[in-house]
């Protein structure tokens, strides 16, 4: 095992004696505020030999691809077609987590403060805004159609000038236009289950995760709408597109001013898209942001504020008393797709019938990220646990040591 010293010294840490008055109250849950997060000693909780040994086994569990993240995607996804990259990356840091008990910090480990890559993750956030959207009344339901609150967009492209060639054909963006994305409604984009047609920032949506069938890629006919769920970015991409229109403004400043702030999250997370994915918007340049880092892009942060928000979604949107997003749109993010019980609103992925994860509990739910980035959200133990760069498989193996660990 690497940096055997390190691990002791982060768990001595992590578990040290606090005075009683940062004990937590068994009454009320404790909310961080802005730059400060109370520790409680893990032994009020938490066996800690065992606790220790689940974030040893969380370390040695590091995913296997480079530290890279621009070669592990040219690794992965950019051997599809049209894999390029077209947005930032950035090299990784080491396993990393934290764990939240009842609000309060128990325990940390590798570089909590670094700002990485989340990848998926990212859509948790997307979803989160299309429900502020929804809140609000910008969006009357999530059972309305897309298609109309999609206006043709323009799309800023400096570099191009149109040719004879070009005469006749679109000079705008109608994403939701065609007689099958006519149909899609919000619901069904959030859960993935829309079969969505068309390209977007390059990307056409056959592209990602390709049939080994490549006779179908441009030829199979499209899925009723909720009856397949099929994992796709390119889709992603579309629905936050179409949530940048009904912003009118870019994704990231709804998202900094309704609720990374009011959860006390720091100021150095960054929301970003792709390259060549800017509208021109009320006159304005705009960047259409991502939903993860399948071609780069997407959110990067740091372990603290992925907590934050995990503890905000075990809180069903409330944050110390003021409800930022409405307790029923949580509810129907924790809702499950009839196509894939395992997914709720992206990037909710539940444990309907502990399938997902054997060891936690049927209500509990993880924000899903390549990498593996997960945010871990447990309400029948109230515990949140971030853990970044641990291999997919070991996920149950690190949720199972620390539910173990926790005292009954």
């Amino acid at each position: 095992m690497k940096h055997p010293l390190l691990i002791l010294l982060i768990v001595l840490q992590a578990t040290c004696t606090f005075s009683q008055k940062n004990k937590p109250s068994n009454n009320k849950e404790y909310f961080p505020p802005y730059g400060k997060w109370k520790q409680q000693q893990a032994s009020v909780s938490f066996d800690t030999t065992l606790l220790t040994r689940a974030i040893q086994f969380a370390i040695a569990s590091e995913m296997k691809q480079p530290r890279s993240m621009e070669l592990s995607q040219a690794m992965t996804f950019g051997k599809e077609p049209f894999g390029e990259g077209i947005g930032p990356f950035a090299d990784r840091g080491e396993p990393t987590g934290l764990l939240i008990h009842k609000g309060y910090m128990v325990a940390s480990w590798g570089e909590p403060s670094r700002v990485d890559m989340t990848h998926s993750v990212t859509k948790s956030f997307l979803s989160t805004v299309i429900g502020l959207a929804v809140d609000k009344g910008l969006i009357k339901s999530a059972d309305d159609t897309v298609a109309k609150y999609a206006p043709p967009i323009e799309a800023y492209d400096p570099s191009h000038q149109r040719t004879p060639e070009d005469f006749g054909t679109p000079q705008l963006l109608t994403p939701f236009a065609s007689s099958h994305n006519r149909t899609l409604t919000w619901d069904v984009m959030l859960r993935q289950t829309s079969d969505w047609e068309g390209t977007i920032w390059g990307k056409p949506e056959w592209a990602d995760r390709p049939d080994a069938d490549a006779t179908k890629w441009l030829t199979r006919k499209r899925n009723t709408p909720g009856a397949v769920w099929e994992y796709n970015d390119v889709r992603v991409n579309a629905l936050a597109l179409a949530a940048t229109s009904v912003w009118r403004k870019p994704l990231p400043q709804v998202l900094k001013e309704q609720i990374m702030d009011p959860i006390g999250a720091s100021n150095t997370w960054r929301w970003t898209g792709y390259r060549n994915a800017w509208i021109v918007l009320d006159g304005q340049l705009v960047q259409s942001v991502s939903g993860g880092g399948h071609w780069g892009g997407g959110m990067f942060i740091n372990a603290y504020d992925m907590a934050r928000f995990g503890l905000l979604t075990l809180n069903k949107g409330n944050w110390n008393g003021k409800q930022l997003v409405s307790q029923q749109w949580i509810n129907q993010s924790l809702t499950p797709t009839t196509a894939e019980p395992t997914y709720g609103y992206m990037n909710f992925f539940l444990n309907t019938n502990q399938k997902y994860m054997p060891s936690a509990p049927a209500t509990a739910f993880v924000h899903v990220g390549n990498g593996t980035n997960i945010i871990y959200v447990d309400p029948e133990h109230d515990i949140v646990m971030v853990a970044r760069w641990i291999d997919s498989k070991a996920i149950d193996g690190l949720v199972k040591r620390v539910l173990e660990a926790l005292k009954k």
